[in-house]
């Protein structure tokens, strides 16, 4: 078989899987959102399982505190929503008027502008529109939360016993467990950085914006951490709602105030912090960015622009751990390669992390996952 044959197969099997998934989208949210609210707690209930915590008490202790937090942001989303859904109207109105008070003040120095052509070419109201759709989208998915819950408990039940099963059905377990524990090791703490650092945002733009005296301070937080998941798109999304916001109750100074705050938070956290504890390897180029921002967007609706990098980063990491596919996911990172990932992972044909620290055997890879 040629290769252009092998294209066009792979290109099929491509297309007939989307299909798939876009003509499953009630199924596939929940159980995504299940998958990956499962993965944020595997942490706590591994950590409380080595200090001798039985697993079913583990599991239940994180899963009281997840009901605590699923329950806290629909009710969140059900008040703030509600009420910000009610003055929409209110908001769009008050833009439209500074919209125009704009093109006026800058006609009166030279500059012509049509009031009618900007707003059908752009309107600032669908920031506001569109960031109410995405709350309404996520209530809704959050209204299968028994369904989500549920599928939560047997993914972390299954957790611990996935590592013995895996041990047994490979063919050679001492070349294969290294790979999956290097997979599991590096989606985990992908998963915990983001969450933390994405909570810290939520927080302190939370805090930014009650002492501005900005309207619903608590829903632009939760809008903001659900974004930032979104490697700088998302928080310029977040942003233009508060920020527009800010400026039709407050007037200019105060949306001069939260932009500052909006960038600041952005160059800080994506610049420094994340890279730090992340490390470059565990990154995505600006346009696989983007490309997966559409591309789940379509298929899943807004709950799939959330989970779009993630989904779209355990792709790469499981691309990472295998040296016969490590250069897919050189093409999906940034533009350097710093660490020598991809040359490691060619030169000796080992896993990608073989470098920096020997792989563990069969047994050990089984403790550590």
């Amino acid at each position: 078989m040629g290769s252009s044959s092998r294209a066009l197969i792979l290109i099929a099997t491509v297309t007939i899987i989307a299909a798939g998934i876009k003509a499953a989208e009630d199924l596939m949210v929940p159980f995504l959102l299940a998958a990956f609210i499962a993965t944020i707690a595997a942490t706590p209930v591994f950590w409380l399982e080595k200090r001798r915590v039985p697993s079913a008490l583990a599991i239940f202790i994180v899963m009281l505190g997840i009901v605590a937090v699923l329950f806290g942001i629909a009710a969140l989303i059900a008040q703030s929503g509600s009420a910000f859904t009610q003055r929409l109207p209110f908001y769009q109105e008050r833009i439209t008027v500074v919209v125009i008070e704009l093109v006026g003040w800058l006609n009166s120095i030279g500059i012509e502008l049509s009031t009618d052509i900007l707003l059908s070419y752009f309107d600032p109201t669908t920031a506001l529109v569109m960031a109410g759709n995405t709350l309404r989208s996520l209530g809704g998915v959050l209204s299968n939360g028994f369904l989500i819950l549920l599928t939560v408990i047997f993914i972390l039940a299954e957790a611990s016993s996935f590592p013995r099963k895996l041990n047994e059905v490979l063919a050679d377990p001492e070349r294969d467990m290294p790979y999956f524990v290097q997979f599991a090791d590096n989606v985990n703490r992908y998963i915990g950085i983001k969450t933390t650092v994405s909570l810290l945002t939520g927080l302190i733009i939370t805090i930014v914006l009650t002492i501005l005296g900005v309207d619903f301070p608590v829903l632009w937080g939760l809008l903001a951490f659900l974004l930032n998941y979104i490697p700088t798109i998302g928080s310029i999304i977040a942003a233009v709602p508060a920020v527009l916001l800010a400026l039709v109750q407050l007037g200019p100074g105060a949306a001069l105030i939260a932009t500052a705050t909006y960038v600041a938070i952005n160059i800080v956290m994506g610049s420094f912090i994340e890279p730090r504890f992340m490390g470059r390897s565990l990154g995505l180029s600006t346009l696989v960015v983007f490309v997966s921002l559409v591309v789940w967007g379509w298929l899943l609706g807004p709950v799939g622009m959330l989970l779009s990098v993630p989904l779209t980063m355990t792709a790469k990491i499981a691309l990472e751990a295998n040296p016969a596919s490590a250069w897919i996911a050189h093409l999906l990172g940034p533009a350097d390669d710093p660490k020598g990932l991809l040359k490691r992972a060619r030169g000796a044909g080992e896993p990608a992390v073989a470098a920096q620290s020997p792989a563990p055997n069969a047994s050990e890879a089984t403790d550590r996952t």
